[in-house]
C-alpha cells in the first residue's frame, strides 16, 4: 500500500467518509434488478464513471459517501451505491482464466484440500492427450501436483474432491460470495448477500 494510502485511510478513520480521499470511493454498481453486477470480482466503478453515469441519466443513486465533491456548478456527495436504468444480461459462462479456477475450486488443492502453493493440475496429461479446459483442469498444490507428475488421479491413487466441471457465471458468483473482500462500505451491505452469519 502505497503511502499516500495509508494517509487517506487514516483521515477517513478519523472523519468519517468526508475525510476520503475521492479515488478511495468507488461506487458498487447494480443491475436494474438490484443484483450486483458481479460479485467477484465486485462491480465497482470509480467516482468519475459514476458521477458521469448520473449525469448521462444512466445510472440511479440508491447511496452515497458524505464526501462531496466540488465545482463552480456542482455540489454533490459522491455515489457509493448506483443502480442501472437499464438490465444488463450477464452471460452464461465466464471467462476460461486461472482465478476463475480456482474461485470454482474454492481457493483450495483438489486432490488434499490445502489453500497454499496453488497452480493447476491436467487430470488427464497433455502427454496423454489431456486438454486444457474446464473438464480437464484442477485446482492443485504444488506438492499434489508434483506427485501426481504426468499421471492420471487413478494411476497416481489420487482422489479428486469434486470432478471439474465448465462452471456457469451464476455458480462462480455463487462461490465468489464467500470471499468477501477485504472492505464493504456500509452502503454496500444491503446488496451483498455474503455467507455470513446474520445477527438475530
Amino acid at each position: 500500500m502505497y503511502h499516500s494510502d495509508l494517509i487517506d485511510r487514516a483521515i477517513a478513520e478519523r472523519h468519517g467518509d468526508e475525510g476520503r480521499h475521492p479515488d478511495s470511493c468507488p461506487a458498487l454498481v447494480l443491475n436494474a434488478d438490484y443484483t450486483p453486477l458481479s460479485y467477484y470480482p465486485l462491480s465497482l466503478w470509480p467516482w468519475q464513471t459514476a458521477v458521469k453515469a448520473v449525469f448521462l441519466e444512466r445510472v440511479d443513486i440508491i447511496s452515497s459517501y458524505e464526501r462531496q465533491i466540488h465545482s463552480p456548478n456542482l455540489d454533490m456527495k459522491i455515489p457509493s451505491v448506483i443502480a442501472l436504468k437499464q438490465y444488463v444480461k450477464p452471460s452464461e459462462y465466464p471467462a476460461f482464466t486461472r482465478f476463475n479456477l480456482f474461485l470454482r475450486d474454492s481457493f483450495a488443492c483438489q486432490y488434499c484440500g490445502s489453500p497454499d502453493n496453488l497452480t493447476f493440475d491436467h487430470v488427464i496429461p497433455r502427454r496423454l492427450n489431456g486438454k486444457t479446459t474446464w473438464q480437464n483442469v484442477a485446482t492443485a498444490c504444488a506438492p499434489c501436483n508434483m506427485k501426481k507428475g504426468g499421471r492420471t488421479p487413478e494411476q497416481a491413487h489420487m482422489t479428486l474432491k469434486v470432478p471439474p466441471i465448465r462452471p456457469t457465471n451464476w455458480q462462480l458468483q455463487q462461490r465468489g460470495r464467500a470471499f468477501p473482500p477485504h472492505y464493504l462500505h456500509e452502503t454496500w451491505r444491503d446488496w451483498l448477500y455474503w455467507d455470513i452469519e446474520l445477527e438475530a
